[in-house]
Formats: C-alpha cells, sequence, structure tokens
C-alpha cells in the first residue's frame, strides 16, 4: 500500500470506476494507486479506451469513484458533498481537454480571467492575472481574439493559460496534444516544458510519445490498471532536442 508522503500534491489508493451491471458490467478503472509529488510531471498513457481519460476525471473529482480514494493536499475528494468539490476544483486543479473547452463568446482574455472570478477575485486581480498568462504562452497580442479566430494550437494555450488562473496545486491534462498538427504539437511541448521548470505538478494522459517523453514518470495503463511504471531522465524533464525519432 503506498503511504502518502508530506510533499504528495495527490494520492489515490485502490482507485476503481464501475460502469453498468450483470453482462453489461465495465470496469473503466481497476484498483489504480498512484502518489504525485510537488513539481512531478507524470504522463500515462495506453491505448484508446483503456481507462487514462475516466482516470482522470477521478483524479480531479469530476467523477465519483466505485471505490478508492483520492485526496488533494490531503482533502479527500470522493468524501465532500459536490458543493464542496466544485469549490476545490475551482482553487487547486486546472484542466486541459482535447477539446480545448474555450467558452465561444468570451474573448482569450475574458477565457483566461474567469476561473478567478468564479473563485472570487477582483476584476482587476483577475484581469491582470489574465494578460499575465497569456503573455508568458505567447499570446499578448491575441487577447481580444475569440476562439473562432485562433489556431488550434493558440485556443490549446489560451486553455492551458486558463488552467493557470488560480495557482492550482496540480494541472489535469487529457490528450492535449489529440486535436493539434505537429506544429502546435512542439509549441505545446515547450510551454509544458516551461511549466514543469517552473515547478507546476502536472499529470496527463496521453497516446502522444513525444509529450510523454517530457514527464518525470512514466505509466502505462491497459484494460483499467497500471501495468507498467518507468522513472524518465533520472527525473528531470528531456529537452525537445531529446525527444528526436519519437514522433508518433
Amino acid at each position: 500500500m503506498t503511504v502518502e508522503s508530506e510533499t504528495s500534491v495527490l494520492s489515490a489508493q485502490g482507485l476503481c470506476k464501475e460502469y453498468g451491471k450483470g453482462a453489461a458490467l465495465v470496469r473503466a478503472v481497476q484498483a489504480v494507486t498512484l502518489e504525485v509529488e510537488r513539481g512531478e510531471l507524470v504522463a500515462v498513457v495506453g491505448p484508446s479506451g483503456c481507462g487514462k481519460s475516466t482516470l482522470l476525471h477521478l483524479l480531479g473529482g469530476l467523477e465519483r469513484p466505485t471505490a478508492g480514494s483520492v485526496r488533494l493536499g490531503g482533502s479527500a475528494l470522493e468524501r465532500m458533498p459536490e458543493a464542496q468539490q466544485a469549490r476545490i476544483r475551482r482553487r487547486d486543479l486546472g484542466f486541459v481537454f482535447q477539446a480545448f473547452h474555450l467558452v465561444d463568446e468570451l474573448t482569450a482574455l475574458e477565457n483566461v480571467e474567469l476561473p478567478a472570478l468564479l473563485a472570487g477575485a477582483s476584476p482587476r486581480g483577475a484581469r491582470a492575472r489574465a494578460s499575465e498568462l497569456l503573455a508568458q504562452v505567447g499570446l499578448a497580442d491575441r487577447a481580444s481574439h475569440l476562439p473562432s479566430a485562433l489556431s488550434g494550437g493558440q485556443q490549446q494555450r489560451v486553455a492551458i493559460a486558463r488552467a493557470l488562473a488560480n495557482e492550482p496545486l496540480l494541472v489535469l491534462a487529457d490528450e492535449p496534444t489529440g486535436n493539434l498538427d505537429s506544429s502546435a504539437t512542439t509549441e505545446l511541448l515547450r510551454l509544458f516544458e516551461q511549466l514543469h521548470a517552473r515547478g507546476q505538478t502536472v499529470v496527463v494522459v496521453t497516446h502522444d510519445e513525444r509529450i510523454a517523453a517530457t514527464a518525470d514518470r512514466l505509466i502505462s495503463m491497459r484494460d483499467g490498471a497500471f501495468v507498467d511504471e518507468t522513472k524518465l531522465a533520472g527525473g528531470t524533464a528531456r529537452p525537445l532536442s531529446a525527444m528526436a525519432g519519437l514522433e508518433a
């Protein structure tokens, strides 16, 4: 049994998720145990349908487990009422999805400041933080653009900036390069390297070997369970120059 350490940001114990009953029973996640240390970038890889996205939803409190527990910063998510879970998600978690999930009617700047406003930040403070983050992801000159006027790579960078708006304990990324071309993927890889270098804790599920190669730890998942774990490059992210030949 994994023991939660003093530097642990996330700890999952015996995590299971089942759907349906009887002959229709699907075990999407089976007895997963995971501990993520502060500042780690952990990549979970595996074929489509192996349970990666369901696992991420459980870790982020977007779904409740059938069995097991998830602790974020010492708080047991599965024991909380939904309203408290929602507050924890707004305050301590940042989500990045394959489909971006930007609000079409809001500008890039407004999309990024939205989580801070929902968490109770002042309009001035939220605007200043959003401007700073857009500059960090290289989109200061696109702040007033609607998502429809941005490329896929630019939209994903806005989504990452939005995920960082409340300075979260943990960023959860679900196939963040899935809708991007090769050039945009390379830009996103550099951005993940920068986040990692600044000490941001990240768990990313992906089928893309290029983004997996930036991780401290690589966990392989199949049929809802972890089947292998590898520590990469001595626990430090590899530079992009070390990823030659890893193109998917």
